[in-house]
């Protein structure tokens, strides 16, 4: 199937064309025409999919008549996030470059000013997130009984972020006569809940099972002692043809520590988290997608739902505490046909986690081991195993695994062995050659001790 038999509008065909796309999506496919029907869907599928063009293309030809009016948006769009939502408004500009479409965007982290503004000159499509639309609102700034289309974007996110209660509260002061859209990857009881309250007979549209993995992505999960989660990090950076990377950590903390950590070692890392603010986090995704750096270390809050090309990888440094966020995380990678590889640190105090995630996604995941490495190993011959693994660590070692921070001290009491040639001495402390973390490794060569993973065959 092509767009031109979707019931699209020419200069929305000729928009969509110019972007370099010809076939829809399946979730496309099966939510256009509806949509045009002026029909609720409730849309369930995967990251990667398509799933935002699906509402925006319809709803381009569909306001495209009609008369705006100042603080009464036409529509609004509902997003978790402020990346997302600048997403979804990067969606509209770009396919309807041809309409006289008046776009808002309402995020936190920037000033009103602008905002209301555009407000008051009258807008078509409005795309917020709840927390700054709710400040609005009661500040008597919007008024929402013009609104003719509402969409709720990735559904169970708000629903982890805790955004049900304001968006039942949204949608009590919307006009009764209206059309309804609902996605999400996940249709966790709450949500079947608020959809059955807030959508009229709506059209059920799954195009892959509720939590599946991406079929392009290779998922691995290693078995880890907590500290040892950095130097794995960074020998799979350096030994898996890694040309693009996110990686996720639980917390904001960890964040900021897993980039200082790649920068001091001599990644080109960044970081995006819920404490920064929006141009912080706007200056980074885009240094990110300009390839100035080609590691984004994240949270969950601040990636959910970000569409960025041409991501290889995806580290989960933490194995993520709610299972839903595991497909989230692992769908930045493998998008639009490519293929993608993720991997997921597992502590032995992530053994409920991980078996929660199996369960979610109806798959095991597999255990990453020797045969799975990207680059042929050759083996030190003079270094049996049992000394890679051998025991204890000194106090300021360890301290100094910890601090990551701190490790641009190593190269001055490194550089005598790397001139000397000799790395015996790097490996007798604690049996880990330790000169490997400054050097970037040529493919298809080794130099350094086998890691324990690679000798565990299952978790």
């Amino acid at each position: 199937m092509k767009f031109a038999d979707l019931g699209l509008s020419d200069k929305l065909l000729q928009a969509v064309e110019a972007a370099g796309y010809s076939e829809p999506t399946p979730i496309q496919e099966q939510a256009i025409p509806p949509i045009l029907m002026m029909k609720d869907i409730i849309g369930i599928a995967q990251t990667g999919t398509g799933k935002t063009a699906s509402f925006v293309l319809p709803m381009i030809d569909i306001l495209a008549s009609g008369r705006r009016r100042a603080l009464m948006p036409r529509s609004l769009i509902l997003a978790p996030t402020r990346e997302l939502a600048a997403q979804v408004a990067e969606n509209f500009e770009k396919y309807g470059k041809q309409h006289d479409l008046q776009l808002a965007l309402l995020i936190g982290g920037v000033q009103m000013g602008d905002q209301i503004k555009a407000l008051n000159e009258g807008v078509d499509v409005l795309i917020a997130t709840p927390g700054r639309l709710m400040d609005l609102f009661e500040r008597g700034k919007i008024l929402l009984n013009g609104c003719e289309m509402l969409v709720i974007d990735e559904a169970d996110r708000m629903l982890d972020m805790g955004f049900i209660p304001d968006i039942e509260t949204i949608c009590s002061k919307l006009p009764e006569p209206r059309q309804t859209l609902l996605f999400s990857a996940t249709m966790p009881p709450p949500i079947e809940k608020l959809a059955g309250k807030f959508l009229d007979n709506p059209k059920r549209i799954e195009v892959s099972r509720a939590a599946s993995t991406n079929e392009n992505i290779t998922a691995f999960k290693i078995p880890v002692k907590p500290r040892e989660k950095r130097e794995t990090l960074r020998w799979l950076l350096r030994n898996d043809l890694v040309e693009t990377a996110i990686v996720f950590s639980n917390r904001k903390t960890t964040v900021r520590e897993i980039n200082k950590s790649l920068q001091s070692h001599g990644f080109a890392s960044g970081e995006i988290h819920g404490d920064m603010d929006q141009s912080s986090r706007i200056k980074e995704l885009d240094r990110f997608k300009a390839g100035e750096i080609n590691i984004l270390v994240a949270s969950d809050v601040a990636a959910r739902g970000l569409d960025i090309k041409g991501v290889s990888h995806v580290f989960n440094f933490d194995t993520p505490w709610h299972p839903d966020d595991y497909v989230h995380r692992i769908g930045r990678t493998g998008r639009a046909g490519a293929k993608g590889r993720a991997f997921t640190f597992v502590t032995e105090d992530d053994a409920e986690a991980i078996e929660n995630v199996e369960k979610l996604t109806g798959a095991t995941i597999a255990s990453f081991g020797k045969d799975d490495v990207r680059v042929e190993l050759a083996q030190p011959e003079s270094e049996p195993k049992p000394k890679s693994r051998s025991k204890p660590k000194s106090k300021p070692e360890q301290r100094d695994e910890e601090r990551d921070t701190q490790e641009p001290r190593k190269p001055a009491s490194e550089s005598k062995p790397r001139n000397k040639g000799d790395e015996k001495p790097a490996r007798g402390r604690g049996g880990r050659n330790r000169r490997d973390d400054d050097e970037v490794i040529p493919a298809g060569e080794w130099n350094g001790p086998k890691p324990d993973f690679l000798s565990v065959s299952a978790l």
